[in-house]
This record gives structure tokens, C-alpha cells and sequence, in this order.
């Protein structure tokens, strides 16, 4: 069972039949290190479940860029509003690794909705969860310390430390990277 098949099983339960049949929409492909799954100002036509590899989405603020999410194996990349709303994409989707992932354009995605009887209430179920996720980010930042949000990070996912430019992962827990690196000494040493 891929990554995306145990994925979709844990999280909206759905029958062996629907899991073959949704599965089936999604193609496999890879993105080079470097290369994007989208950049800012076109069209999202496609949702991305990482198999393997890092992928950082990030938007231009001026000339800063801002970090919002790094994902890992187990994760969506989508620039939602763009491809739910047809809205032109903020969000660049740059690979940080070789990365194995498991894509649907528009077309199949709406496509399933015909096939799937329950697809209403799952695509419901995906967005509340995204909805969640977003949620407890932003409890995360309005709650916790740079310190609080750095160990949490850190005990999430410790990997991310060795695997990705810290800039990036200072940026998405909102704080500077010498911030992030005094943080790092006092728990490293």
C-alpha cells in the first residue's frame, strides 16, 4: 500500500473498492530537486501527496520570501484557493529534494465526484482537515514562543534540521534565522 492509499484509509475510512477507485486518479511522478509543482501567478490544475522527498511552499512578500509549509512524505501540496477557486496561484510549490509524488489534475479530481458516491462528504472531510491544519498553525504562532514552536518542530520531525536550509525552517516558524540559530545552540549544547 502506497503512502497515499494508507493516507486516504487512515484519514476519511473509506472501502477497499473506493480506495482502488480513487487511487486509481492519481499518477506517479517525480520532481527533481529545484524544480516546482507551481509557481506563483499561474493556475493550481493539480493536487500533489509527496511519497518521498521535501517540497517548500513559499510566497514573495516584497523581496523576502516567507516559508509557509515544508512538506515531507505524507503530505498534500496544493496551492488550494487556486485550484478549488480558480483564483490565480500565491503560493510557489519548489521541490528541496528528488521527490516522488503522486498527482491529480482538475479534471480527474472532478471526475471522481461521479464515480465515488460518499466523494461529497470525503472532499469535505479533506478540506476541514486542511481547514484544521491551518488552524493549528496560526494557534501555534499566536500561542507559543519562537522556543515553544522550534521544540515542537523539532520533536515533530528533527530530520527537517539536517535536511533543509535553516533559513526556510526559520522563516516557517516565523522568527529570524539567528533567532532559530541561538535556539539551536541552547538545544544542541
Amino acid at each position: 500500500m502506497t503512502e497515499l492509499e494508507k493516507y486516504i484509509k487512515t484519514y476519511f475510512g473509506v472501502s477497499n473498492d473506493e480506495l482502488s477507485t480513487i487511487s486509481a486518479y492519481f499518477k506517479p511522478t517525480t520532481l527533481k530537486k529545484n524544480n516546482y509543482f507551481l509557481k506563483s501567478g499561474r493556475h493550481c490544475d493539480k493536487l500533489g501527496f509527496v511519497q518521498s522527498g521535501i517540497i517548500r511552499e513559499y510566497v514573495f512578500v516584497g523581496n523576502k520570501e516567507i516559508t509557509k509549509w515544508i512538506s515531507t512524505s505524507g503530505y498534500f501540496v496544493v496551492d488550494l484557493s487556486s485550484f478549488v477557486f480558480q483564483q490565480t496561484a500565491r503560493w510557489n510549490i519548489q521541490a528541496l529534494t528528488d521527490c516522488e509524488l503522486y498527482i491529480i489534475d482538475q479534471k480527474d479530481y472532478q471526475q471522481i465526484g461521479k464515480v465515488v458516491t460518499r466523494w461529497t462528504e470525503l472532499e469535505k472531510l479533506f478540506i476541514a482537515k486542511c481547514f484544521t491544519i491551518l488552524e493549528d498553525r496560526v494557534l501555534t504562532h499566536l500561542s507559543m514562543t519562537a522556543e515553544e514552536r522550534y521544540n515542537q518542530l523539532f520533536s515533530f520531525n528533527k530530520e527537517l534540521f539536517n535536511q533543509v536550509p535553516l533559513q526556510y525552517l526559520a522563516s516557517m516558524l516565523g522568527m529570524t534565522p539567528e533567532t532559530l540559530s541561538r535556539l539551536r545552540k541552547k538545544t544542541l549544547g
